[in-house]
């Protein structure tokens, strides 16, 4: 696509006004998004800590009796579900209801059961920073409507954008990747290699970002992803009904079959990190819990499946199932949420991620000051009008050149 033709012209007037429009979004969301990179290691630092001795005789705290005492503080608010780390560590009673919003965590003393201390999720910073990043602090209905298709914008503009740099720049590839600058360079020719250049180096890890979030955040985006990877089936997340008749006789008698299901895994999977229970949401459903092995990541996460009644497992066609079940399209789907973070490459995977991000919400501003740029210049006034030199005038001029061409023969 030649630089003159008319769909090379169109294409970067729809560069320049999708840009123009989504600008402060991109903007708003690489910043917030920069700035929840760091949650899980800057948190820890400031809240409180606790730390039992294991105790040989203690019994970790039931999932029912968990439930029990977390409810207690919450009363009218809806369980999500029981984080376990074992009897040195306490047990996190979580609360998640959408409508309306709530979102804390009940903590207690992993035998005792104890109240140590509840956490408001929609309170400080990093709670501040996902409203941003999801909702740009609007109500969520509008916010959410704005981000999503704000950012898969973005990535027709990303798409462009490497379209417009690419005619006439393959061939001289080392010279237009680098910064000529010079003392006489203008500011105009700086701000225009800060978008193009930086633009190109940054293009893989902005497109990733802007994709996995979209996969995030759109359904059908998420669906026809990963029917492209070739996956069959649901993808949703499939929480399997019991395969028993219900509650026997037997049963009413003795205690909640689920509360032997954290003891079990636990010696079943001894080097797991936390086992996350939640709770049947009604007679015919399974109970399920979340095993989280990676720490700081979730891709590698098992989510395991029982008869809340017989304890037995149960097999999920879903994406989220056991992680040594995934096929190729589950396993990217997994990934998803580890790759939007920088997750998936640990420490410095997030510090990547983080300086990605701040150089990414950079690039509507540089595209803004080039479109103001030139607003304004092609605004200037008109030079004033030149009076004509007379004869007398322009003579010792021409004496004065034609001395100067003899000098130099």
């Amino acid at each position: 696509m030649k630089r003159t033709s008319k769909r090379f012209r169109l294409l970067l007037a729809v560069h320049k006004y999708l840009g123009l429009a989504t600008g402060i979004i991109v903007l708003l969301v690489s910043l917030t998004g920069a700035a929840w990179v760091f949650k899980e290691e800057i948190e820890p630092l400031y809240e409180p800590e606790f730390v039992f001795e294991p105790a040989a005789e203690a019994e970790l705290l039931s999932a029912s009796r968990a439930r029990e005492l977390g409810q207690a503080v919450f009363p009218e608010h809806a369980i999500h579900g029981t984080l376990f780390e074992g009897t040195t560590a306490p047990v996190e009673v979580i609360f998640y209801q959408v409508e309306p919003r709530f979102y804390q965590s009940v903590f207690l003393h992993p035998t005792t059961g104890e109240i140590l201390h509840t956490k408001d999720h929609l309170s400080g910073f990093f709670a501040w920073a996902l409203l941003g990043h999801m909702y740009l602090w609007l109500p969520m209905d509008v916010g959410s409507m704005i981000v999503k298709y704000g950012i898969l914008v973005f990535l027709f503009i990303i798409v462009s954008g490497l379209l417009i740099w690419l005619p006439g720049r393959v061939k001289r590839l080392r010279k237009n990747l680098s910064f000529r600058w010079k003392p006489t360079t203008g500011w105009r020719r700086k701000n225009f290699d800060l978008h193009s250049i930086v633009g190109v180096y940054i293009y893989v890890f902005a497109f990733l970002f802007a994709f996995t979030g979209s996969v995030i955040g759109l359904p059908w985006f998420y669906y026809a992803t990963y029917k492209v990877l070739g996956g069959s089936g649901d993808p949703s997340f499939v929480i399997p009904e019991n395969v028993s008749a219900g509650r026997t006789a037997a049963a009413d008698d003795a205690a909640i079959p689920y509360d032997r299901l954290v003891p079990r895994l636990m010696r079943e999977e001894p080097d797991a990190r936390s086992f996350e229970l939640h709770y049947p949401y009604s007679e015919t459903s399974s109970v399920y819990v979340e095993i989280e092995r990676g720490e700081g990541t979730f891709y590698r996460n098992d989510y395991r499946y029982f008869d809340q009644y017989t304890l037995e497992e149960i097999p999920s066609p879903g994406v989220y199932a056991k992680y040594a079940d995934a096929d190729f399209a589950k396993f990217v789907m997994r990934l998803n949420y580890d790759v939007h973070i920088g997750a998936i490459g640990g420490i410095p995977g997030k510090v990547i991620a983080f300086l990605a991000s701040l150089v990414i919400a950079s690039l509507p501003v540089t595209g803004f000051v080039m479109w103001y740029g030139r607003r304004k210049k092609g605004k200037k006034r008109p030079p004033a009008a030149v009076r004509p030199t007379t004869y007398a005038e322009e003579e010792p001029i021409k004496r004065d050149k034609l001395a100067k061409e003899e000098y130099r023969v």
